[in-house]
């Protein structure tokens, strides 16, 4: 930790933008006046109500940008799902980064799009695919979603209760369609395996 403080402090001297390491479970600073760049790592936006129940926004890694300028939800955390190592970004500098700001809009509508599908089972393969785009990689058996969701925090993002995950995630297994590896999901998508 004691060699990012450095590097932050030196890449600000040297007119760079400055960049933090943030461990998993760590929750980005609130601030009003950056965004931050992910440039290693993946994080998830959330806010709660009344009650206490999650309620992700949205799943951000590699070249997203995220911050709490983006939203006018409240409460509003950025929560680290793996180790991350983030840039900050000043508001002088937000035009720059005028397609990541484009495609975390995108990402969101995409996102909201898959939340409203029914039946529920539509809507969690949906949902697993579009993880396995932003965060997945092609091996022998399929596409593998490279980032630990529990199936908690995949109820949370849809509506639905962890039994329900749990019930469903087993279906596509018994289909064939899902495998699991390493507590990690494989999708059998058509174009998803290796040559």
């Amino acid at each position: 930790m004691m060699h990012s403080i450095t590097c932050t402090e030196n890449s600000a001297l040297s007119g760079q933008i400055p960049q933090r390491l943030f461990a998993r479970r760590e929750v980005i600073p609130q601030r009003n006046d950056v965004l931050w760049r992910i440039e290693r790592g993946a994080v998830r936006a959330l806010t709660w109500s009344e009650d206490g129940t999650y309620i992700t926004l949205g799943y951000w890694g590699s070249g997203d940008l995220i911050g709490y300028p983006l939203s006018k939800v409240k409460p509003y955390q950025i929560e680290c799902l793996t180790s991350v190592e983030a840039s900050l970004v000043p508001p002088h500098l937000w035009h720059q980064d005028l397609n990541a700001l484009m495609s975390h809009i995108q990402q969101a509508e995409e996102l909201l799009s898959i939340i409203h599908r029914k039946p529920i089972s539509l809507r969690l393969w949906q949902f697993l695919v579009w993880l396995s785009e932003k965060f997945g990689r092609n091996m022998e058996q399929g596409k593998l979603i490279d980032l630990n969701v529990t199936h908690q925090e995949i109820a949370e993002v849809l509506n639905t209760t962890r039994v329900t995950v749990t019930r469903i995630l087993q279906q596509f297994e018994d289909e064939g369609t899902m495998t699991r590896y390493k507590r990690r999901i494989i999708l059998s998508l058509p174009d998803s395996k290796e040559s």
